[in-house]
């Protein structure tokens, strides 16, 4: 048994960390590989590292045969805010790099294919108030709900060709809908949920006031997120869910948090925080314009994958700045 992971971010290498203690033979494929930012979370001696492009049919089919993968988590893409900076790179990564992990998948007979996707995908839905947690099998009317971004426009058409490719070819695809995904490693923070509790945290472990002044790190209402490890832990849930019904899974806290709470939380990890926010929020969650109004239903992954959130927000915050504070300690030295 073997397991291949598109991406070596932080959720591939938290991925890679928990199926290592699951002494599953583990393969970490990205076109840029940094061993000392992977070992940041998992032991980089421990996991496979293969370079490639998740766009290479050819160099896809090859390592999946050659290393008899049976199993895929597909992790590898470019975030809201890069997708904004490269549109066309973007859509290229998020969409044919994800129908060319499905038809390697399709084509090398690859057990099961884990496809990450967002909890973006509901944000067209939010221009109406709502009582009950969001359904993955939500309706939306495909106008005036179009995705309103492109980066989740590029995941829901993922899930669509994932699902398509198990109702045509038989491929075995399991998709977990991830909320922002809060966590730090020695690698960038490409979510803004990371980037800001670098923001708050960095400037008050070295006793100095935090200012914030990206836009984008601002919001108004609440928003979803889970804590990297718990994301990773439900991606590797859905990799050995023996009968996942419903193909579709939100994995997420289940209640929303603020852009407050955030502040707050950073507070009780670094006590004496001093915040200075010089902008004003302008809409939701990483400049989107709905305010959104309901947490995503969690139900199904505690039902099927066997899988429920271990970290609250303020667990995360204490762990992000246990960890920027070993980083200071370690470059003092």
């Amino acid at each position: 048994m073997a397991t291949l992971i598109t991406g070596a971010g932080l959720i591939g290498s938290h991925a890679a960390r928990i199926l290592l203690e699951r002494e599953e033979a583990t393969w970490l494929y990205d076109l840029k590989l940094e061993p000392a930012t992977i070992a940041s979370v998992v032991d980089p001696a421990r996991v496979g590292l293969i370079q490639g492009d998740v766009e290479d049919l050819v160099r896809l089919e090859g390592v999946l045969r050659e290393h008899k993968i049976n199993r895929i988590l597909h992790t590898a893409a470019l975030l809201t805010a890069g997708i904004r900076q490269e549109p066309l790179r973007g859509i290229r990564t998020n969409i044919l790099g994800t129908a060319t992990v499905l038809e390697a998948a399709r084509r090398a007979g690859a057990r099961r294919v884990v496809l990450t996707s967002s909890s973006t995908v509901y944000y067209a839905l939010f221009d109406q108030p709502a009582a009950t947690p969001c359904p993955e099998d939500f309706a939306m009317r495909v106008v005036t709900q179009h995705p309103s971004s492109i980066y989740a426009a590029t995941k829901l058409a993922g899930e669509h060709l994932g699902l398509l490719y198990a109702d045509l070819y038989g491929v075995d695809v399991v998709v977990v809908r991830l909320a922002a995904v809060c966590g730090l490693w020695a690698g960038p923070s490409g979510g803004i949920a990371g980037r800001l509790m670098r923001t708050l945290l960095e400037p008050a472990i070295r006793g100095e006031p935090v200012v914030i002044d990206d836009p984008l790190l601002v919001w108004r209402g609440g928003d979803e997120f889970v804590d990297a490890r718990d994301a990773a832990a439900g991606a590797v849930a859905a990799l050995f869910a023996e009968n996942p019904r419903s193909r579709v899974y939100s994995i997420g806290m289940g209640v929303l948090h603020g852009f407050e709470d955030f502040v707050r939380a950073a507070a009780e990890a670094v006590p004496g925080l001093r915040v200075e926010v010089r902008v004003e929020p302008s809409g939701g969650f990483a400049g989107y314009r709905h305010l959104r109004p309901q947490p995503s239903d969690i139900g199904a992954a505690k039902r099927e994958l066997g899988w429920a959130p271990q970290y609250d927000l303020a667990a995360i915050m204490r762990e992000c700045s246990a960890f920027l504070a070993g980083l200071r300690n370690e470059e003092r030295r």
